[in-house]
């Protein structure tokens, strides 16, 4: 009699487990994790670029050196910033490591422009091939930080709904933040790379 009263509160517990979040906070979590290593992983190939990329344009234009100068600063900001597995609690620190990599991408778009004001640049084979990887890059930043966003946003879901709300603060499972989207329908078009007619203006 008591193993069979063992089995009913064993499985009442396991019924109530599976009915309370908890297996859902786990996935939702895991798939966060793996939506951001992804982030990080391109960001961390675009940051790859720059110094080629510099090195190219600079052969050609050196007397822009403010421009190849922020690039190289955005550069090291970026990596100054240490992205550890808290990063993703600390609203704070999210925010600085989102600010690092937008003033990445200004001063790249900055640093593009100028290869049309210098034809020989244009024509540079490395240059473009350079050019060509940052571009598709920048498309696979852009699909990396819309599944991460939608990571978050099942799982930041899942933290706020009853009761999955109690098994949350029960385990101390927090809201995550996410990229600020000024225009969420620009995330589904890929950022464009080629700034030809910004340097023609």
């Amino acid at each position: 009699m008591r193993r069979i009263m063992q089995w009913l509160a064993l499985s009442v517990i396991l019924v109530t487990i599976s009915g309370c979040g908890y297996n859902t906070l786990q996935a939702t979590d895991e798939q966060i994790k793996a939506s951001w290593a992804e982030v990080l992983n391109q960001y961390q190939r675009r940051a790859d670029l720059v110094p080629n990329l510099v090195n190219v344009v600079q052969g050609y234009a050196a007397h822009e050196k403010e421009i190849l100068t922020r690039v190289t600063e955005a550069r090291a900001k970026v990596g100054a910033i240490n992205v550890t597995p808290e990063l993703l609690a600390d609203e704070q620190a999210f925010k600085r490591f989102q600010a690092a990599q937008g003033e990445m991408t200004s001063a790249l778009a900055r640093l593009l422009a100028v290869a049309e004001n210098y034809p020989n640049l244009k024509a540079d084979g490395v240059f473009r091939d350079l050019q060509a990887q940052l571009e598709g890059t920048e498309n696979r930043i852009a699909v990396a930080r819309n599944r991460y966003i939608k990571a978050v946003q099942e799982y930041n879901v899942t933290v706020r709904s009853f009761p999955s709300n109690l098994t949350a603060m029960l385990f101390s499972f927090k809201v995550k933040p996410s990229f600020a989207v000024e225009n969420e329908q620009e995330l589904a078009k890929p950022p464009k790379v080629d700034f030809g007619a910004a340097g023609k203006k």
